[in-house]
């Protein structure tokens, strides 16, 4: 029996839920439905190839999340990371000047109004 078949759900504390709402409404372009939350539905996403999700452990003394110091991080797919790391810079977000390219696909850094890295990653095609 398969147990685990996905992520199902990605839960982030706030100090101001509303106000970050509107952040990640704002700069990332989350559908925040009226409940709060965002769907995510794979083929909407990637019609023509497969999605993955990916699920992993650091260890708890790993610079990978800094300078945030929350024991998360989430990975955001988009379609043209440059084109939104050029957006959010200039709409003033906190945007890391790296920018990881691999056979794995294209990596940037954004940090949320309240200290948390997002992480946007633009798979390689087909992906």
């Amino acid at each position: 029996m398969k147990r685990v078949t996905g992520i199902g759900g990605i839960f982030i504390k706030a100090r101001d839920p509303a106000a970050l709402r509107e952040w990640y409404r704002r700069h990332l372009g989350l559908d925040v439905t009226e409940w709060g939350g965002v769907v995510f539905r794979w083929n909407e996403d990637n019609p023509q190839g497969e999605g993955t999700t990916i699920w992993s452990l650091f260890a708890d003394d790993t610079k990978y999340f800094a300078p945030s110091t929350a024991p998360f991080m989430v990975n955001y797919r988009v379609a043209d990371l440059d084109a939104l790391l050029a957006a959010l810079r200039a709409e003033g977000c906190a945007v890391d000047d790296k920018v990881d390219d691999s056979e794995y696909g294209k990596f940037g850094w954004v940090v949320d109004p309240e200290g948390n890295k997002i992480e946007l990653w633009q798979p390689p095609p087909g992906r």
